[in-house]
């Protein structure tokens, strides 16, 4: 305990003595941890913005047609798959979902958004916070997500106008915003969902699609009577339901098109990140270890062990790296304060908490070397005697 202590001491005493070196390296760590947690934050925003309406999903498998490869705008469903879906044993519901995009013209800068075509009532349709749902049939009702009401002010009670491709035209449709949902971020935009009718007569659509009001279904999300029956389930669905392919919610988000080539870019980005900052935490402690070679040779002569040495070495590397981190942190939260809601910046609690405990773990690691070679120093060498 009283080596403990002696090493408690000698570490922060020279750091209150070195005032403006530490500080110096604390607020190079401090950069590194407002970069990691950056990336950390933008990468989780970024995975929402494209798998948000999926993972939210009260479902546990999505049918999808045959070889589309689980890439939910290559599948298109017959209109009675979904009936046939529901008589499967194990089944407790299934929702068809219909996707497509356009843009909210009604505002000072038009918005483009996600408009989804889902039945209320059913998987697919997100509860309602605020408002109502909409009604069926061709009901020139809608029901935004948070996010269009984040950028763009509209709320529950105003009309919205939007433009559609119908064809080699522009149409502009009105529809009344009836309700308001949260967390359905679809495709890196903002979403909005309308009755299935409606949507098949809105949607942006080619000229051979004009010829046909029999709106098709991209997928259907699948509620289980028992979730821990996902396999067997899975299994009958297959063999009862001509033409399709059946997933679970994970399988479907990592086939979302470039959701996972964009996770790994970001977490290789994190790595990099974290690996600078291991060599230069590495680099400025060896570099105090070499200036202080004769120093720790005087306390080694006067009877101090290797072990007050060495906890000195790691004490003082590790608080200099939690202030770097704290001042990071802090600086992290000021500055996404002032990020635009369009920026997909998103603290995980979780992905945060990993990212500061690697961060308080390369400052030990990364001086690795300056602790074993302050260790090893030899008394009578340091001090030019041997």
């Amino acid at each position: 305990m009283k080596n403990i202590l002696l090493a408690f001491y000698l570490a922060l005493k020279e750091v209150f003595r070195n005032k403006g070196r530490f500080l110096l390296v604390s607020l190079v760590i401090a950069l590194i941890t407002l970069l990691v947690l950056f990336i950390a934050a933008l990468g989780e925003g970024l995975a929402n913005g494209n798998r948000q309406y999926i993972a939210n999903l009260d479902a546990q498998l999505i049918v999808f047609l045959e070889k589309s490869d689980f890439i939910i705008p290559s599948s298109r469903l017959e209109t009675n798959t979904a009936r046939t879906v529901r008589r499967v044993d194990g089944v407790a519901d299934a929702g068809p979902i219909y996707t497509s995009n356009t843009e909210i013209v009604s505002l000072q800068e038009p918005l483009k958004v996600s408009m989804l075509g889902a039945e209320p009532g059913r998987p697919g349709m997100p509860e309602i916070l605020e408002g109502r749902e909409f009604r069926g049939g061709e009901a020139r009702e809608t029901v935004i997500d948070r996010g269009v009401a984040i950028r763009s002010g509209i709320k529950v009670g105003d009309e919205i106008e939007i433009r559609s491709t119908q064809g080699t035209d522009d149409q502009f449709f009105t529809l009344e915003v009836v309700g308001l949902v949260d967390g359905q971020s679809y495709a890196f935009q903002p979403t909005i969902f309308v009755p299935v009718t409606t949507w098949e007569k809105i949607r942006p659509q080619s000229e051979a699609d004009l010829n046909s009001d029999t709106p098709y279904p991209n997928i259907i999300a699948v509620k289980l009577e028992d979730p821990g029956q996902i396999e067997l389930v899975k299994a009958r669905l297959l063999a009862n339901v001509p033409n399709i392919e059946v997933a679970d919610i994970d399988t479907t988000i990592n086939n979302v098109p470039g959701y996972s080539a964009q996770q790994g870019t970001v977490q290789t980005q994190g790595f990099f990140t974290l690996l600078i900052g291991v060599l230069v935490i590495g680099g400025f402690f060896q570099i105090q270890i070499l200036q202080k070679v004769p120093q720790i040779g005087v306390l080694k002569a006067i009877g101090s062990s290797n072990g007050v040495v060495g906890w000195a070495a790691v004490i003082q590397i590790v608080v200099v790296t939690a202030i770097g981190v704290a001042i990071g942190g802090g600086l992290t939260y000021v500055f996404s304060l002032f990020l635009p809601a369009t920026i997909p910046f998103v603290f995980d609690g979780v992905r945060s908490i990993a990212a500061v405990i690697l961060l308080l773990l390369i400052g030990p690691f990364g001086g690795l070397v300056s602790i074993i070679y302050a260790v090893r120093i030899e008394p009578l060498k340091a001090l030019r005697l041997g």
